[in-house]
């Protein structure tokens, strides 16, 4: 067995509390986004080595459809298709599409239907439409994880009730904070959704060689995420490569797999490249009103080639906890976190802020291949230096037994080779 490829990466990053303030959270997240939960692979002995897993699957996501919106069902039936969501997932609707904002009233009525065509298991939403994107003063996509409630909402810019799923180590936000993230679909026409959700399909377990780019721009107001960029760079440090730039935006880059800035309009967006599963966001006040935001629309993100965004729905003022922490958004992605997860687990007060992008992006969710026959490949991204541990049992129920056999993990990007027999029984991997 041998280790190639290695590289440095941080310990965690998470606040106690929602505010402005970032913690390291090294041993408990760690041990927690560990826990006995694993993924089975297919195909003879591959069948019988189990990974942990480290995010969500097609199994727990439904898809929202409106089928009076011919965009939904098309967007609704594509992305079951190529994501394979269970047709148990699929929830269908029925209202008038055309609105951008859905009065609270009328939502309650839609999500209590949601809620009695929710599959039990079911973890998160993808929401198969752009409009409505909002419910009253809240996002749609923090309506549907929360119910409407206004203590999400600011009053003269005020603060608001905070996310319990805010830098949590849960994959499975209804068992552990009772709320269902969800993500938006979104964009003016289906070849850029179908678009978007093939970058998502093709970001899965690519291990993408980019950069994150943080913006320190002229734009006071806008600006505040800055104060914490040189940690980010500091505990991100051998993950990602990162680039602090003060300067209004960047151009001609093709490497762009994080860009978070602060402004109300951010150019040259067309002379970049970026990486498929790419976050980016602009602090504003208005980019997440979808199609009619007096600034630029978080769309624009995603029709440049992001994989996901972020924006506000209502004036948030300037509250960083209105917006996605960077650090923390790339944290919880390198654990191997989808898409959905990464970003929701980013902001403290999403309750004015709309989701949107291909929830199930997974760019460093581990991956293991066969080689040949009883020999296999393992890439995985771990966030710190640590013990790989094998484990094995006669049965897939276990009891499963520490081998003598141990490699480590180095942080960033790793390959392990190692062989395995289908007559040796069951393989765990543990890290």
């Amino acid at each position: 067995m041998r280790l190639v490829n290695d590289q440095t990466a941080p310990c965690g990053v998470g606040c106690k509390r929602p505010c402005p303030q970032i913690k390291l959270l090294v041993s408990p997240v760690i041990a927690l986004l560990i826990i006995l939960v694993f993924v089975p692979l297919e195909a003879d002995a591959q069948a019988r080595i189990q990974l942990p897993r480290t995010g969500l699957t097609p199994d727990d996501i439904a898809v929202i459809v409106n089928d009076n919106d011919p965009l939904s069902q098309q967007i609704g039936s594509y992305y079951q298709k190529v994501r394979h969501i269970p047709a148990g997932n699929m929830i269908h609707l029925q209202f008038p599409p055309s609105r951008n904002t859905l009065p609270r009233d009328k939502f309650k009525q839609l999500k209590a239907e949601i809620d009695r065509k929710t599959p039990a298991h079911v973890q998160a939403y993808a929401v198969a439409w752009t409009l409505p994107y909002r419910v009253d003063c809240m996002s749609l996509t923090s309506a549907l994880a929360f119910g409407f409630d206004e203590n999400y909402c600011s009053a003269s810019c005020g603060p608001t009730q905070s996310s319990r799923y805010f830098n949590s180590p849960s994959l499975d936000p209804v068992s552990d904070h009772n709320l269902r993230p969800a993500m938006m679909l979104a964009g003016t026409d289906f070849e850029q959704v179908k678009a978007l959700i093939d970058r998502g399909v093709a970001a899965d377990h690519s291990f993408p060689d980019g950069r994150a780019y943080l913006m320190i721009t002229p734009d006071t107001a806008r600006n505040v995420r800055a104060n914490y960029f040189e940690l980010t760079a500091k505990e991100l440090a051998g993950v990602f490569p990162i680039e602090i730039l003060e300067t209004e935006a960047i151009s001609d880059r093709d490497d762009v797999l994080f860009y978070f800035t602060g402004l109300s309009r951010v150019p040259q967006l067309d002379t970049l490249n970026f990486l498929p599963g790419a976050l980016a966001d602009h602090l504003t006040s208005a980019g997440g009103q979808l199609t009619d935001s007096s600034q630029m629309s978080s769309l624009r993100w995603l029709e440049a080639g992001a994989t996901a965004s972020y924006g506000t729905v209502v004036e948030p003022c300037n509250h960083m906890q209105k917006f996605p922490f960077p650090a923390i958004a790339m944290f919880h992605y390198a654990l191997g976190a989808s898409a959905i997860e990464a970003y929701w687990k980013s902001v403290a007060w999403p309750g004015e802020g709309v989701f949107v992008g291909e929830p199930l992006a997974q760019p460093f969710a581990p991956e293991l291949k066969r080689i040949r026959a009883g020999q296999f490949e393992l890439h995985v991204f771990s966030p710190r230096d640590g013990p790989l541990r094998f484990e094995q049992s006669p049965s897939a129920a276990g009891p499963y037994k520490p081998l003598a056999q141990q490699s480590r993990l180095r942080r960033g990007p790793n390959t392990v080779r190692f062989k395995f027999a289908e007559t040796q029984g069951y393989l765990r991997l543990r890290w």
